[in-house]
Protein backbone atom coordinates (compact mmCIF):
# COMPACT_ATOMS: atom_id res chain seq x y z
CA UNK A 1 0.00 0.00 0.00
CA UNK A 2 1.02 3.78 -0.56
CA UNK A 3 0.17 7.30 -0.53
CA UNK A 4 -1.19 8.50 -3.34
CA UNK A 5 1.53 10.64 -5.77
CA UNK A 6 -0.28 14.14 -5.34
CA UNK A 7 -0.49 13.93 -1.80
CA UNK A 8 3.10 13.55 -1.55
CA UNK A 9 3.86 16.29 -3.93
CA UNK A 10 1.76 18.38 -1.98
CA UNK A 11 3.20 17.36 1.01
CA UNK A 12 6.79 18.51 -0.03
CA UNK A 13 5.53 21.98 -1.31
CA UNK A 14 3.72 22.42 2.11
CA UNK A 15 6.19 21.47 4.17
CA UNK A 16 8.98 23.74 5.77
CA UNK A 17 12.21 22.25 5.28
CA UNK A 18 14.01 24.74 7.17
CA UNK A 19 11.63 24.49 10.13
CA UNK A 20 11.49 20.83 10.27
CA UNK A 21 15.38 20.21 9.92
CA UNK A 22 15.21 22.64 13.29
CA UNK A 23 13.84 19.57 15.09
CA UNK A 24 17.18 18.20 14.51
CA UNK A 25 20.04 20.34 13.88
CA UNK A 26 20.58 24.39 14.81
CA UNK A 27 20.78 26.37 11.81
CA UNK A 28 21.93 29.91 11.25
CA UNK A 29 20.52 32.46 8.57
CA UNK A 30 23.30 33.25 6.18
CA UNK A 31 22.17 34.54 2.77
CA UNK A 32 19.83 32.83 1.11
CA UNK A 33 20.60 29.47 2.90
CA UNK A 34 20.26 28.38 6.73
CA UNK A 35 23.97 26.34 7.73
CA UNK A 36 24.78 24.49 10.91
CA UNK A 37 27.52 21.43 11.27
CA UNK A 38 26.25 18.41 9.50
CA UNK A 39 24.37 15.76 11.54
CA UNK A 40 25.35 13.38 9.55
CA UNK A 41 29.23 13.13 10.32
CA UNK A 42 31.62 15.12 12.87
CA UNK A 43 32.86 18.36 11.70
CA UNK A 44 33.72 21.50 13.54
CA UNK A 45 32.86 24.11 10.89
CA UNK A 46 29.28 24.55 8.93
CA UNK A 47 29.51 22.67 6.18
CA UNK A 48 25.38 21.13 6.10
CA UNK A 49 23.33 24.15 4.25
CA UNK A 50 19.35 23.84 3.42
CA UNK A 51 17.74 26.27 0.86
CA UNK A 52 13.89 27.13 2.04
CA UNK A 53 13.28 28.34 -1.97
CA UNK A 54 14.59 24.79 -3.70
CA UNK A 55 13.28 22.66 -0.86
CA UNK A 56 16.51 20.80 -0.66
CA UNK A 57 19.75 20.08 1.60
CA UNK A 58 23.14 19.59 1.43
CA UNK A 59 26.31 18.70 3.32
CA UNK A 60 29.67 19.51 1.26
CA UNK A 61 31.41 17.48 3.56
CA UNK A 62 29.90 13.93 3.40
CA UNK A 63 28.06 14.94 0.34
CA UNK A 64 24.53 13.87 1.13
CA UNK A 65 21.61 15.66 0.18
CA UNK A 66 18.12 16.18 -1.25
CA UNK A 67 14.65 16.72 -0.29
CA UNK A 68 12.61 16.73 3.19
CA UNK A 69 12.23 13.05 2.63
CA UNK A 70 15.66 12.38 2.41
CA UNK A 71 16.60 14.26 5.13
CA UNK A 72 14.00 12.73 7.71
CA UNK A 73 14.72 9.14 6.12
CA UNK A 74 18.74 9.96 6.89
CA UNK A 75 17.89 10.95 10.10
CA UNK A 76 15.54 9.16 11.36
CA UNK A 77 16.27 5.62 9.86
CA UNK A 78 13.15 5.68 8.24
CA UNK A 79 11.66 4.32 5.43
CA UNK A 80 9.86 6.29 2.84
CA UNK A 81 6.25 6.03 4.08
CA UNK A 82 7.23 6.48 7.70
CA UNK A 83 9.47 9.63 6.69
CA UNK A 84 5.66 10.92 4.83
CA UNK A 85 3.91 9.98 8.04
CA UNK A 86 6.94 12.14 10.11
CA UNK A 87 6.49 15.21 7.26
CA UNK A 88 2.95 15.09 7.48
CA UNK A 89 2.63 15.27 11.73
CA UNK A 90 5.19 17.50 11.93
CA UNK A 91 3.26 19.76 9.08
CA UNK A 92 0.12 19.62 10.17
CA UNK A 93 -1.23 17.76 7.36
CA UNK A 94 -3.73 14.91 7.52
CA UNK A 95 -2.76 12.09 6.18
CA UNK A 96 -4.91 10.63 3.66
CA UNK A 97 -6.26 7.34 2.85
CA UNK A 98 -4.01 5.17 1.44
CA UNK A 99 -4.51 3.65 -1.94
CA UNK A 100 -5.91 -0.09 -2.27
CA UNK A 101 -6.50 -0.06 1.61
CA UNK A 102 -9.84 1.01 2.55
CA UNK A 103 -9.10 -0.57 6.43
CA UNK A 104 -6.08 2.04 6.92
CA UNK A 105 -8.59 5.33 7.35
CA UNK A 106 -10.27 2.86 10.12
CA UNK A 107 -7.61 1.65 11.79
CA UNK A 108 -5.88 5.21 12.09
CA UNK A 109 -9.13 6.75 13.61
CA UNK A 110 -9.20 3.94 16.04
CA UNK A 111 -5.62 4.50 17.05
CA UNK A 112 -6.29 8.30 17.41
CA UNK A 113 -9.37 7.64 19.93
CA UNK A 114 -6.89 4.95 21.77
CA UNK A 115 -3.93 7.95 21.96
CA UNK A 116 -6.84 10.92 23.14
CA UNK A 117 -8.28 8.59 26.00
CA UNK A 118 -4.72 7.98 26.80
CA UNK A 119 -4.02 11.51 27.40
CA UNK A 120 -7.08 11.88 29.02
CA UNK A 121 -5.63 8.87 31.42
CA UNK A 122 -2.59 10.06 32.26
CA UNK A 123 -3.45 13.40 33.09
CA UNK A 124 -6.23 12.27 35.63
CA UNK A 125 -3.60 10.03 37.09
CA UNK A 126 -1.09 12.51 37.16
CA UNK A 127 -3.91 14.51 39.00
CA UNK A 128 -4.15 11.78 41.53
CA UNK A 129 -0.63 11.79 42.31
CA UNK A 130 -1.12 14.52 44.17
CA UNK A 131 -4.32 13.43 46.00
CA UNK A 132 -4.12 12.03 49.77
CA UNK A 133 -4.35 8.10 48.33
CA UNK A 134 -1.58 8.76 46.36
CA UNK A 135 0.89 9.65 49.83
CA UNK A 136 2.45 6.20 50.32
CA UNK A 137 3.07 6.55 46.32
CA UNK A 138 4.95 10.30 46.82
CA UNK A 139 6.80 8.78 49.36
CA UNK A 140 7.95 5.69 47.34
CA UNK A 141 9.14 8.05 44.59
CA UNK A 142 11.05 10.38 47.28
CA UNK A 143 13.00 7.32 48.68
CA UNK A 144 14.25 6.29 45.35
CA UNK A 145 15.16 9.96 44.97
CA UNK A 146 12.93 10.77 42.07
CA UNK A 147 12.13 14.86 42.40
CA UNK A 148 8.71 16.32 41.26
CA UNK A 149 10.08 17.98 38.28
CA UNK A 150 11.81 14.54 36.91
CA UNK A 151 7.76 12.93 38.35
CA UNK A 152 6.64 16.11 35.52
CA UNK A 153 8.97 15.40 32.86
CA UNK A 154 7.98 11.53 32.48
CA UNK A 155 4.58 12.68 33.72
CA UNK A 156 4.43 9.51 36.61
CA UNK A 157 0.60 9.41 37.88
CA UNK A 158 -1.36 7.02 40.65
CA UNK A 159 -4.07 4.48 39.47
CA UNK A 160 -6.58 4.43 42.44
CA UNK A 161 -7.48 1.37 44.04
CA UNK A 162 -11.01 1.55 42.57
CA UNK A 163 -12.84 -0.55 40.13
CA UNK A 164 -14.36 1.82 38.19
CA UNK A 165 -12.68 5.26 39.23
CA UNK A 166 -10.68 6.19 35.85
CA UNK A 167 -13.66 4.73 33.72
CA UNK A 168 -16.39 7.18 35.04
CA UNK A 169 -13.84 10.32 34.48
CA UNK A 170 -13.35 8.77 30.75
CA UNK A 171 -17.03 8.60 30.47
CA UNK A 172 -17.40 11.83 32.01
CA UNK A 173 -14.94 13.07 29.21
CA UNK A 174 -16.87 11.72 26.12
CA UNK A 175 -15.44 7.92 25.98
CA UNK A 176 -17.69 5.07 25.02
CA UNK A 177 -17.91 1.66 26.33
CA UNK A 178 -16.39 0.37 22.64
CA UNK A 179 -13.95 2.94 23.06
CA UNK A 180 -13.05 2.21 26.52
CA UNK A 181 -12.56 -1.84 25.55
CA UNK A 182 -10.65 -0.90 22.44
CA UNK A 183 -7.74 1.50 24.68
CA UNK A 184 -6.89 -1.25 26.83
CA UNK A 185 -7.63 0.82 30.18
CA UNK A 186 -10.24 -1.39 30.72
CA UNK A 187 -11.20 -5.31 31.43
CA UNK A 188 -14.06 -6.48 30.03
CA UNK A 189 -16.28 -9.07 32.20
CA UNK A 190 -17.55 -12.17 30.87
CA UNK A 191 -21.02 -11.21 32.29
CA UNK A 192 -20.89 -8.02 30.03
CA UNK A 193 -19.59 -4.19 31.44
CA UNK A 194 -16.00 -3.72 32.66
CA UNK A 195 -13.53 -2.36 35.05
CA UNK A 196 -10.38 -0.64 35.46
CA UNK A 197 -7.37 -2.61 34.54
CA UNK A 198 -5.00 -0.33 36.27
CA UNK A 199 -5.70 -0.09 40.25
CA UNK A 200 -3.61 0.56 43.43
CA UNK A 201 -0.51 1.28 41.05
CA UNK A 202 2.39 3.81 40.42
CA UNK A 203 1.57 4.91 36.81
CA UNK A 204 4.57 4.81 33.88
CA UNK A 205 3.07 6.03 30.56
CA UNK A 206 4.84 5.04 27.69
CA UNK A 207 5.26 6.97 24.60
CA UNK A 208 5.98 6.82 20.90
CA UNK A 209 8.95 8.28 19.86
CA UNK A 210 6.78 11.58 18.58
CA UNK A 211 5.78 11.79 22.18
CA UNK A 212 2.27 10.35 22.26
CA UNK A 213 1.06 8.03 24.62
CA UNK A 214 0.57 4.95 23.36
CA UNK A 215 -0.04 2.57 26.52
CA UNK A 216 1.24 1.78 30.22
CA UNK A 217 3.07 -0.02 32.86
CA UNK A 218 1.70 0.27 36.60
CA UNK A 219 3.82 -1.13 39.37
CA UNK A 220 2.09 -1.97 42.67
CA UNK A 221 3.28 -0.95 45.58
CA UNK A 222 1.72 -3.10 48.08
CA UNK A 223 4.39 -6.29 48.91
CA UNK A 224 1.77 -8.63 48.60
CA UNK A 225 0.22 -7.29 45.41
CA UNK A 226 0.93 -9.03 42.11
CA UNK A 227 2.04 -8.65 39.58
CA UNK A 228 4.67 -6.68 40.58
CA UNK A 229 4.24 -4.69 37.04
CA UNK A 230 1.26 -4.82 34.89
CA UNK A 231 0.98 -3.30 31.44
CA UNK A 232 -1.00 -2.23 28.53
CA UNK A 233 -2.36 -4.98 26.08
CA UNK A 234 -1.85 -4.62 22.39
CA UNK A 235 -3.72 -2.07 20.64
CA UNK A 236 -4.35 -0.38 17.60
CA UNK A 237 -1.79 2.57 18.70
CA UNK A 238 0.41 0.03 20.76
CA UNK A 239 2.55 -3.33 19.08
CA UNK A 240 4.39 -4.87 21.91
CA UNK A 241 8.50 -4.89 20.86
CA UNK A 242 7.89 -1.86 18.50
CA UNK A 243 8.68 0.93 20.87
CA UNK A 244 11.33 2.13 23.63
CA UNK A 245 10.40 3.63 26.75
CA UNK A 246 12.58 6.80 26.84
CA UNK A 247 12.95 7.69 23.04
CA UNK A 248 10.77 11.09 23.06
CA UNK A 249 12.93 12.46 25.82
CA UNK A 250 16.47 11.18 24.35
CA UNK A 251 16.50 10.41 21.13
CA UNK A 252 18.52 13.88 20.12
CA UNK A 253 21.04 13.62 22.77
CA UNK A 254 21.37 9.69 21.49
CA UNK A 255 22.22 11.39 18.18
CA UNK A 256 24.35 13.73 19.73
CA UNK A 257 26.55 11.19 22.30
CA UNK A 258 26.54 8.64 18.84
CA UNK A 259 25.33 5.55 20.94
CA UNK A 260 22.48 4.33 23.13
CA UNK A 261 22.90 3.10 26.69
CA UNK A 262 20.34 -0.17 26.58
CA UNK A 263 18.48 -0.96 30.26
CA UNK A 264 15.84 -3.26 30.99
CA UNK A 265 13.33 -1.42 33.49
CA UNK A 266 11.38 2.29 34.37
CA UNK A 267 13.67 3.45 37.01
CA UNK A 268 16.61 2.36 35.02
CA UNK A 269 16.26 4.98 32.46
CA UNK A 270 14.16 7.15 34.59
CA UNK A 271 17.28 7.82 37.26
CA UNK A 272 20.48 8.24 35.39
CA UNK A 273 17.75 10.44 32.50
CA UNK A 274 17.21 12.62 36.26
CA UNK A 275 21.18 12.78 36.71
CA UNK A 276 22.02 13.92 33.42
CA UNK A 277 22.29 10.51 31.33
CA UNK A 278 20.24 11.67 28.77
CA UNK A 279 21.71 9.01 26.24
CA UNK A 280 19.44 5.58 27.27
CA UNK A 281 16.06 3.80 26.81
CA UNK A 282 14.42 1.10 27.96
CA UNK A 283 13.72 -2.17 26.34
CA UNK A 284 10.01 -2.68 28.31
CA UNK A 285 10.95 -5.14 30.50
CA UNK A 286 10.82 -7.72 27.41
CA UNK A 287 13.45 -9.90 25.39
CA UNK A 288 14.64 -7.05 23.01
CA UNK A 289 12.83 -6.90 19.08
CA UNK A 290 14.82 -6.53 15.93
CA UNK A 291 11.87 -3.93 15.72
CA UNK A 292 12.96 -2.10 18.66
CA UNK A 293 17.09 -2.15 17.46
CA UNK A 294 16.15 -0.56 13.88
CA UNK A 295 14.09 1.88 16.08
CA UNK A 296 17.91 2.72 18.10
CA UNK A 297 19.36 2.40 14.53
CA UNK A 298 17.80 5.28 13.54
CA UNK A 299 19.90 7.45 15.95
CA UNK A 300 22.83 5.86 16.79
CA UNK A 301 24.74 2.92 15.07
CA UNK A 302 26.62 2.14 18.60
CA UNK A 303 24.65 0.60 21.74
CA UNK A 304 25.78 -0.02 25.29
CA UNK A 305 23.66 -2.64 26.99
CA UNK A 306 23.22 -1.81 30.64
CA UNK A 307 21.05 -5.04 32.01
CA UNK A 308 21.39 -6.27 35.73
CA UNK A 309 24.16 -8.39 36.15
CA UNK A 310 22.46 -11.34 38.26
CA UNK A 311 21.78 -14.59 36.18
CA UNK A 312 18.76 -13.15 34.25
CA UNK A 313 20.18 -10.32 33.20
CA UNK A 314 23.03 -11.66 31.55
CA UNK A 315 21.42 -13.81 29.75
CA UNK A 316 18.66 -11.17 28.75
CA UNK A 317 21.64 -9.20 27.91
CA UNK A 318 23.15 -12.30 25.44
CA UNK A 319 19.65 -12.76 23.90
CA UNK A 320 20.03 -8.48 23.08
CA UNK A 321 23.23 -9.01 21.75
CA UNK A 322 22.76 -11.43 19.45
CA UNK A 323 19.32 -9.34 17.90
CA UNK A 324 21.37 -5.94 17.84
CA UNK A 325 24.32 -7.60 16.26
CA UNK A 326 21.80 -9.01 13.68
CA UNK A 327 21.43 -5.05 12.41
CA UNK A 328 24.85 -4.63 11.97
CA UNK A 329 25.20 -2.42 15.42
CA UNK A 330 28.53 -1.97 17.34
CA UNK A 331 27.77 -3.25 21.18
CA UNK A 332 29.47 -3.31 23.84
CA UNK A 333 28.04 -4.66 27.50
CA UNK A 334 28.17 -2.80 31.28
CA UNK A 335 27.99 -4.83 34.18
CA UNK A 336 28.15 -2.72 37.40
CA UNK A 337 29.87 -4.41 40.52
CA UNK A 338 27.35 -6.60 42.94
CA UNK A 339 25.00 -7.24 40.52
CA UNK A 340 23.44 -3.59 40.93
CA UNK A 341 20.87 -1.77 38.33
CA UNK A 342 21.55 1.81 37.46
CA UNK A 343 19.05 3.05 39.21
CA UNK A 344 20.86 1.81 42.72
CA UNK A 345 24.44 2.15 41.17
CA UNK A 346 24.07 5.79 40.65
CA UNK A 347 22.30 6.42 43.90
CA UNK A 348 24.90 4.92 45.51
CA UNK A 349 27.94 5.58 43.70
CA UNK A 350 26.93 8.78 41.40
CA UNK A 351 26.56 9.45 38.01
CA UNK A 352 30.57 10.55 37.33
CA UNK A 353 31.51 6.86 38.42
CA UNK A 354 28.87 5.61 36.45
CA UNK A 355 30.13 6.96 33.25
CA UNK A 356 33.41 6.45 34.01
CA UNK A 357 32.53 2.75 34.00
CA UNK A 358 30.38 2.92 30.99
CA UNK A 359 33.49 4.04 29.21
CA UNK A 360 35.27 0.95 30.18
CA UNK A 361 32.25 -0.95 29.11
CA UNK A 362 33.43 -4.43 27.04
CA UNK A 363 33.53 -5.46 23.66
CA UNK A 364 30.58 -7.97 23.59
CA UNK A 365 32.38 -10.68 22.61
CA UNK A 366 34.67 -10.59 25.25
CA UNK A 367 31.85 -10.16 27.45
CA UNK A 368 30.43 -13.36 26.00
CA UNK A 369 33.60 -14.89 26.31
CA UNK A 370 33.94 -14.45 30.31
CA UNK A 371 30.39 -15.65 30.34
CA UNK A 372 31.09 -18.98 28.54
CA UNK A 373 33.98 -19.65 30.52
CA UNK A 374 33.18 -18.72 34.18
CA UNK A 375 33.07 -22.08 36.37
CA UNK A 376 34.67 -24.22 33.06
CA UNK A 377 38.12 -25.51 32.33
CA UNK A 378 39.69 -25.30 29.04
CA UNK A 379 41.99 -28.02 29.95
CA UNK A 380 38.37 -30.26 29.73
CA UNK A 381 37.39 -31.26 26.46
CA UNK A 382 33.88 -31.33 27.33
CA UNK A 383 33.90 -27.91 29.04
CA UNK A 384 35.94 -26.31 26.03
CA UNK A 385 33.08 -27.45 23.78
CA UNK A 386 30.28 -26.15 25.50
CA UNK A 387 32.15 -22.77 25.96
CA UNK A 388 32.54 -22.71 22.14
CA UNK A 389 29.22 -23.86 21.79
CA UNK A 390 28.07 -20.69 23.51
CA UNK A 391 29.99 -17.80 21.51
CA UNK A 392 30.09 -18.98 18.23
CA UNK A 393 26.49 -17.81 17.81
CA UNK A 394 27.94 -14.25 18.54
CA UNK A 395 30.16 -14.70 15.71
CA UNK A 396 27.72 -15.78 12.73
CA UNK A 397 25.60 -12.71 14.33
CA UNK A 398 27.92 -10.37 12.56
CA UNK A 399 27.27 -9.12 9.28
CA UNK A 400 30.49 -7.69 8.04
CA UNK A 401 32.67 -10.40 6.87
CA UNK A 402 35.91 -8.68 7.69
CA UNK A 403 34.37 -8.30 11.44
CA UNK A 404 33.27 -11.63 11.82
CA UNK A 405 36.75 -12.72 11.34
CA UNK A 406 37.85 -11.07 13.58
CA UNK A 407 35.63 -11.44 16.42
CA UNK A 408 36.13 -15.31 15.43
CA UNK A 409 40.10 -15.33 16.17
CA UNK A 410 39.29 -13.20 19.56
CA UNK A 411 37.20 -16.32 20.62
CA UNK A 412 39.55 -19.16 19.10
CA UNK A 413 42.55 -17.23 21.21
CA UNK A 414 40.74 -17.11 23.97
CA UNK A 415 39.59 -20.59 23.99
CA UNK A 416 42.72 -21.69 22.84
CA UNK A 417 41.43 -23.29 19.89
CA UNK A 418 44.06 -24.15 17.48
CA UNK A 419 45.07 -26.40 13.93
CA UNK A 420 42.69 -28.20 12.35
CA UNK A 421 39.71 -27.40 14.89
CA UNK A 422 40.09 -24.08 14.64
CA UNK A 423 39.75 -24.55 10.81
CA UNK A 424 36.95 -26.71 10.57
CA UNK A 425 35.07 -24.03 12.71
CA UNK A 426 35.71 -21.38 10.78
CA UNK A 427 34.03 -22.91 7.51
CA UNK A 428 31.06 -23.79 9.77
CA UNK A 429 30.65 -20.14 10.74
CA UNK A 430 31.83 -18.02 7.54
CA UNK A 431 28.53 -18.24 6.17
CA UNK A 432 26.48 -17.25 8.80
CA UNK A 433 23.89 -19.73 8.91
CA UNK A 434 23.28 -21.58 12.19
CA UNK A 435 25.19 -24.67 12.82
CA UNK A 436 23.82 -27.90 14.82
CA UNK A 437 25.64 -27.95 17.94
CA UNK A 438 26.44 -31.76 17.92
CA UNK A 439 28.74 -30.07 15.41
CA UNK A 440 30.82 -27.75 17.28
CA UNK A 441 30.85 -30.87 19.76
CA UNK A 442 32.20 -33.39 17.41
CA UNK A 443 35.01 -30.78 16.64
CA UNK A 444 36.10 -30.05 20.00
CA UNK A 445 35.61 -33.56 21.57
CA UNK A 446 36.84 -35.01 18.87
CA UNK A 447 39.55 -37.75 20.10
CA UNK A 448 43.26 -36.74 19.51
CA UNK A 449 45.27 -39.29 17.67
CA UNK A 450 48.35 -40.55 18.31
CA UNK A 451 51.36 -39.18 16.78
CA UNK A 452 53.57 -41.27 14.76
CA UNK A 453 56.52 -40.18 17.15
CA UNK A 454 54.95 -41.19 20.33
CA UNK A 455 53.63 -44.68 18.64
CA UNK A 456 57.22 -44.94 17.78
CA UNK A 457 58.57 -44.05 20.63
CA UNK A 458 56.16 -46.72 23.30
CA UNK A 459 57.07 -49.47 20.86
CA UNK A 460 60.32 -49.10 21.36
CA UNK A 461 60.30 -48.76 25.07
CA UNK A 462 57.68 -51.59 25.53
CA UNK A 463 60.40 -54.08 23.72
CA UNK A 464 63.23 -53.01 25.75
CA UNK A 465 64.31 -52.93 29.46
CA UNK A 466 67.77 -51.54 28.41
CA UNK A 467 66.62 -49.01 26.01
CA UNK A 468 63.67 -47.83 29.16
CA UNK A 469 66.58 -47.70 31.37
CA UNK A 470 68.46 -45.11 29.50
CA UNK A 471 65.59 -43.24 28.33
CA UNK A 472 62.67 -43.20 30.85
CA UNK A 473 65.16 -41.04 33.58
CA UNK A 474 65.35 -38.22 30.70
CA UNK A 475 61.61 -38.17 29.82
CA UNK A 476 59.87 -35.49 31.59
CA UNK A 477 56.12 -34.95 31.74
CA UNK A 478 56.03 -31.89 29.57
CA UNK A 479 57.21 -34.34 27.23
CA UNK A 480 54.45 -36.20 26.66
CA UNK A 481 51.68 -33.79 28.25
CA UNK A 482 48.66 -33.58 26.05
CA UNK A 483 49.53 -36.46 23.81
CA UNK A 484 46.61 -39.18 23.25
CA UNK A 485 49.15 -41.92 24.48
CA UNK A 486 50.22 -39.70 28.32
CA UNK A 487 48.55 -42.00 30.31
CA UNK A 488 50.83 -44.94 28.91
CA UNK A 489 53.97 -43.08 29.70
CA UNK A 490 53.03 -41.25 32.62
CA UNK A 491 52.43 -45.14 33.62
CA UNK A 492 55.59 -46.62 32.89
CA UNK A 493 57.34 -43.60 34.44
CA UNK A 494 55.75 -44.71 37.75
CA UNK A 495 56.00 -48.53 37.68
CA UNK A 496 59.26 -48.25 36.70
CA UNK A 497 60.02 -46.00 39.26
CA UNK A 498 58.80 -48.13 41.83
CA UNK A 499 60.03 -51.08 40.39
CA UNK A 500 57.47 -52.99 39.36
CA UNK A 501 56.65 -55.19 36.72
CA UNK A 502 55.75 -53.74 33.22
CA UNK A 503 53.65 -55.76 31.34
CA UNK A 504 50.07 -55.61 29.73
CA UNK A 505 47.85 -56.42 32.86
CA UNK A 506 49.86 -53.98 35.07
CA UNK A 507 49.56 -51.08 32.57
CA UNK A 508 46.18 -52.01 30.89
CA UNK A 509 45.28 -51.52 35.26
CA UNK A 510 47.22 -48.16 35.47
CA UNK A 511 45.62 -46.62 31.92
CA UNK A 512 42.05 -48.54 33.00
CA UNK A 513 39.65 -45.12 32.20
CA UNK A 514 41.37 -43.92 28.92
CA UNK A 515 39.88 -45.85 25.92
CA UNK A 516 42.38 -44.29 23.58
CA UNK A 517 44.92 -46.59 25.98
CA UNK A 518 42.57 -49.72 25.62
CA UNK A 519 42.81 -49.54 21.59
CA UNK A 520 46.26 -48.64 21.60
CA UNK A 521 48.03 -50.96 24.17
CA UNK A 522 47.39 -54.33 22.71
CA UNK A 523 48.68 -53.11 19.33
CA UNK A 524 52.03 -51.83 20.99
CA UNK A 525 52.73 -54.55 22.91
CA UNK A 526 52.31 -57.25 20.11
CA UNK A 527 54.95 -55.72 17.68
CA UNK A 528 58.34 -56.50 18.71
CA UNK A 529 61.66 -54.42 17.35
CA UNK A 530 63.40 -56.29 14.72
CA UNK A 531 66.35 -54.33 15.17
CA UNK A 532 69.81 -53.89 16.99
CA UNK A 533 69.89 -52.14 20.34
CA UNK A 534 71.88 -49.30 18.59
CA UNK A 535 69.60 -48.82 15.75
CA UNK A 536 66.60 -48.79 18.67
CA UNK A 537 68.27 -46.42 20.79
CA UNK A 538 69.29 -43.96 17.72
CA UNK A 539 65.18 -44.58 16.41
CA UNK A 540 64.11 -43.24 20.53
CA UNK A 541 66.21 -40.78 20.57
CA UNK A 542 65.17 -39.34 17.06
CA UNK A 543 61.21 -39.57 18.37
CA UNK A 544 61.69 -37.60 21.85
CA UNK A 545 63.39 -34.76 19.62
CA UNK A 546 59.99 -35.01 17.67
CA UNK A 547 58.29 -34.79 20.73
CA UNK A 548 60.26 -32.08 22.41
CA UNK A 549 59.89 -30.40 18.84
CA UNK A 550 55.53 -30.70 18.62
CA UNK A 551 55.37 -29.36 22.28
CA UNK A 552 57.51 -26.17 21.45
CA UNK A 553 55.03 -25.05 18.54
CA UNK A 554 52.40 -26.04 20.65
CA UNK A 555 54.20 -23.63 22.97
CA UNK A 556 54.43 -21.19 19.90
CA UNK A 557 50.87 -21.01 18.95
CA UNK A 558 49.67 -20.90 22.74
CA UNK A 559 51.69 -17.67 23.35
CA UNK A 560 50.51 -15.99 20.00
CA UNK A 561 47.14 -16.81 20.97
CA UNK A 562 47.97 -14.93 24.31
CA UNK A 563 49.58 -12.12 22.91
CA UNK A 564 46.64 -11.40 20.70
CA UNK A 565 44.48 -11.54 23.57
CA UNK A 566 46.71 -8.70 25.42
CA UNK A 567 46.80 -6.66 23.04
CA UNK A 568 43.99 -6.22 21.78
CA UNK A 569 42.93 -5.52 25.74
CA UNK A 570 45.41 -2.74 26.10
CA UNK A 571 47.74 -4.52 28.00
CA UNK A 572 50.97 -3.26 26.26
CA UNK A 573 53.11 -4.80 29.59
CA UNK A 574 51.93 -8.13 29.36
CA UNK A 575 51.73 -8.75 25.68
CA UNK A 576 55.51 -7.68 25.89
CA UNK A 577 56.65 -10.20 28.32
CA UNK A 578 55.02 -12.29 26.07
CA UNK A 579 56.61 -11.54 22.88
CA UNK A 580 59.77 -11.70 24.39
CA UNK A 581 58.96 -15.49 25.58
CA UNK A 582 58.21 -16.47 22.17
CA UNK A 583 60.86 -15.11 20.60
CA UNK A 584 63.34 -16.70 23.04
CA UNK A 585 60.61 -20.39 22.17
CA UNK A 586 61.08 -19.66 18.52
CA UNK A 587 64.80 -19.30 19.03
CA UNK A 588 64.94 -22.34 20.81
CA UNK A 589 63.40 -24.10 18.24
CA UNK A 590 65.43 -22.98 15.07
CA UNK A 591 68.36 -24.02 16.90
CA UNK A 592 67.26 -27.07 18.13
CA UNK A 593 69.72 -29.93 17.70
CA UNK A 594 68.41 -33.75 17.45
CA UNK A 595 70.50 -36.04 18.88
CA UNK A 596 73.14 -37.81 16.73
CA UNK A 597 74.15 -34.60 15.03
CA UNK A 598 76.10 -31.24 15.29
CA UNK A 599 76.45 -28.36 14.42
CA UNK A 600 78.41 -27.10 11.41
Amino acid sequence: MRFPQTFIDDLKRQADIVRIVQDYVTLKKTGANWVACCPFHKETKPSFSVNPSKEIFYCFGCQKGGSVFNFVMEIERATFPEAIKIVAEKSGVPLPKMIDDGRFEARQRESDQVIELNQWALQWWQDQLQSKAARSVREYLKERGITEETSQTFKLGFAPDSWEALSTHLRQKGATQEQLEKSGLVVTKDEGGSYDRFRGRLMFPVFDAQGKPIAFGGRILDPEGEPKYLNSPETSAYVKGRHLYGLHLTRDEIRRAGFAILVEGYLDLIVPYQFGVRNVVASLGTALTPEQVKLIGRFARKVVVNYDGDRAGVQAAKRAIETILAEDIEVKVLVLPDNADPDDFIRKHGVSEYQRRRGEAQPHIQFVIDQAVRDRSLQNPADKAVAVEETLPFVRAVRNRIQKREYFDIVMDSLRVQGDQRRELWQQVRGGASTDAGAVQKVITRRVQPTVAEEKLLGLLLASDELRNIILPRLEPTDYEGLATAPIFQSLKELGADDKEISFESLSEATADNSITAEVLPRLMINTAAQSFDESLADANSCLDALRLMKLDRDIDELGSRIAEADRAGEDELRDQLAMKKLELSKQRGSFLPHGKAAN
